[in-house]
């Protein structure tokens, strides 16, 4: 999804090329992710609107130090976790630690994986570091080129689209019991009305959307087909 609206968008292919590894290897700062006690937490964190992202705790806890957004959850809600049956110890803090603290996190993931990347003839550029921190650190991409801060709002973009359409990711992470399309592009709106993500790339992943470039990629997250009414509203896109 994120190569085609950066191809729409004019990115020259070699760039595309870098992207699409930074793309795949977003969610590196959540390697060894426990799927059920992840679920866990952040479920009932969003069921009593408890911040889950840097950017949110900061602006809703001004007073934690930058970069201790973990510890300061922790110490808010750790008789919480503890009556929900969740155990306070390394392995939960590093549940915690792959949203709160991603930034840390995933600067030791990459400095693991380099090796491996360069052997593969990867190169491995800082930019793309950038582009996958945005959505948790947009502060860190202030003084980036344009076609950077681009790149990066694409792939957040297109994240979010497949999250809010994703039947599975849905039910363990976000409590949430059915999927729904206009949700999910509402809630692009509001990350554009937030200044997350640009005008030129909504429209792009709307209008691409609408021409069905993505019904493959969006039936796959749904895990069905696409109903009749689902694939009506989508070509409506492209006209709103």
């Amino acid at each position: 999804m994120c190569a085609t609206v950066a191809a729409e968008l004019g990115h020259p292919p070699s760039r595309i090329r870098e992207y699409q590894i930074a793309c795949l290897l977003h969610d590196l700062g959540r390697a060894g992710l426990d799927q059920g006690l992840f679920g866990k937490i952040w479920s009932w964190a969003k069921q009593q609107h408890i911040p889950t992202r840097p950017r949110e705790w900061r602006t809703l806890h001004p007073q934690t130090p930058y970069g201790r957004e973990t510890a300061a959850f922790l110490r808010l809600y750790k008789k919480d976790l503890l009556r929900q049956g969740i155990p306070i110890d390394h392995w939960t803090r590093e549940q915690i630690e792959m949203r709160l603290g991603f930034a840390r996190r995933l600067r030791r993931q990459l400095k693991r994986v380099k090796p491996q990347l360069k052997r593969l003839g990867i190169r491995w550029a800082s930019w793309m570091e950038l582009v996958m921190l945005y959505y948790y650190y947009p502060e860190k991409l202030v003084q980036a080129p344009s076609w950077v801060k681009q790149l990066s709002e694409i792939l957040v973009a297109c994240e979010q689209l497949e999250a809010y359409s994703n039947n599975r990711r849905g039910r363990d992470y976000y409590a949430r019991s059915r999927e729904n399309f206009a949700e999910a592009f509402q809630y692009l709106a509001g990350l554009h009305a937030q200044g997350v993500i640009g005008q030129d790339v909504l429209q792009t992943i709307r209008r691409l959307t609408a021409q069905g470039n993505f019904n493959i990629i969006l039936s796959a997250a749904r895990g069905q087909t696409l109903t009749p009414h689902e694939r009506r509203y989508l070509q409506t896109l492209n006209s709103e």
